[in-house]
């Protein structure tokens, strides 16, 4: 089995209780996995942020697309959608989310 990341902050209120609910189920010796769950990427993080749009995120990989070596924040930020100190402040709460590896 590969191992998967899964995010445990804020269940509470997250959005998409009824997919969670969908992937896991308990059982006797605690939580199971029944399927895995996709690894989020920073693009979809700021969709699901509300920092940009889900079309918004298109152009900016396309623009990624077009300019090899450039990062998304940075092709964000260029085509205005964002500002970059935003951008920023986004990537390191990304990057502090918790996670956990069921291989482990």
């Amino acid at each position: 089995m590969q191992a998967t990341s899964v995010s445990l902050s804020g269940y509470a209120n997250a959005r998409n209780k009824a997919a969670l609910r969908h992937y896991f189920e308990y059982s006797g010796t605690g939580l199971e996995v029944v399927e895995d769950l996709p690894e989020i990427h920073f693009g979809e993080y700021l969709v699901e942020q509300g920092l940009i749009d889900r079309y918004q995120l298109f152009r900016a990989l396309q623009l990624q697309d077009r300019t090899p070596g450039i990062r998304l924040g940075v092709a964000v930020a260029m085509l205005g959608y964002a500002p970059a100190s935003a951008i920023e402040r986004q990537y390191g709460r990304f990057q502090e989310l918790a996670t956990i590896d069921v291989d482990a």
